[in-house]
């Protein structure tokens, strides 16, 4: 597990990064933040972002009607594919307030989408009440991970399925790749710690689930932070507000675009992997 020497992010730190970030993510990448996957490589980026979706759907087995629960839904996007393309009602959880009001306008006027501005782990949801319980990277930025999988196995009913996209480190990253790449993106990037495929695995066991799967997408999903490099590159460039507001110190996230860079560098010297996995309660 890596856990940053530097002061750890809780709940609150992480909402101002989204809240803070609000606009520059949307501008970068839209309002699905997840990582986008290639299958042919020919795709574009929404069409990746929408296989993503798609796979995920696919491993919790989703059937119309079925309850989801997704945890870190983010501005509702991935909830709303779920809804409309294979009938799920969703109920979905942030903590940033900025995504939540964005999540609330989506589920205006609907039937099956729902969501709340809460802490995933003290969600306040009934328990064995969902047949699907997803995370898209979401996991990388709660600090008790074993919690987050048990709070995820108790949502479930009996036979429900967990599905769970994430950030990974390396099984044993160098010492330099630690200290240069991991770390500074967890500080960067508000994660309280990156666990590695197998810490995964060990705490979804514990967590009393079982028939876990995971597959590795990392070499489908890395082209993501070759686009969103290029991206940042190219707006600061052409924008000069952009610049002012990387330059003001007032603005806490300035190492926002070194960030980008340093998670492309990561994976391309297999410092972080990208993993998918699903289980069964």
């Amino acid at each position: 597990m890596i856990i940053p020497s530097a002061e750890i992010a809780d709940v609150a730190v992480v909402a101002a990064h989204y809240d803070e970030l609000d606009e520059l993510y949307r501008s970068f990448w839209g309002t699905t933040l997840h990582h986008g996957y290639w299958i042919t490589g020919e795709e574009s980026a929404d069409e990746a972002v929408a296989n993503l979706t798609r796979l995920v759907a696919e491993r919790a087995e989703l059937k119309g009607d079925d309850r989801v629960c997704d945890l870190g839904c983010g501005y509702g996007a991935v909830a709303l594919a779920l809804q409309r393309e294979f009938g799920a009602e969703v109920t979905g959880l942030t903590v940033s307030g900025k995504q939540y009001a964005r999540a609330k306008s989506l589920a205006a006027g609907g039937e099956r989408l729902e969501f709340f501005l809460r802490d995933v782990l003290d969600n306040r949801l009934s328990g064995g009440a969902y047949d699907a319980v997803i995370a898209i990277e979401s996991s990388e930025h709660v600090g008790d991970k074993a919690k987050f999988f048990t709070e995820a196995a108790r949502l479930l009913r009996p036979g429900g399925r967990c599905v769970v996209a994430a950030w990974l480190t390396a099984e044993q990253p160098a010492a330099w790749q630690k200290k240069y790449l991991l770390e500074p993106i967890c500080i960067e990037g508000r994660l309280p710690s990156m666990a590695s495929a197998s810490e995964c695995r060990a705490m979804l066991g514990n967590a009393g689930l079982r028939e876990i799967i995971f597959s590795d997408l990392t070499r489908q999903v890395k082209k993501t932070w070759t686009l969103c490099s290029r991206r940042v590159a190219g707006r600061f460039l052409i924008d000069a507000a952009f610049r002012r507001q990387l330059a003001d110190r007032r603005f806490s996230n300035r190492d926002f675009a070194k960030t980008v860079f340093r998670i492309w560098l990561a994976y391309q010297t297999g410092s972080m992997r990208y993993g998918l996995f699903s289980a069964v309660k």
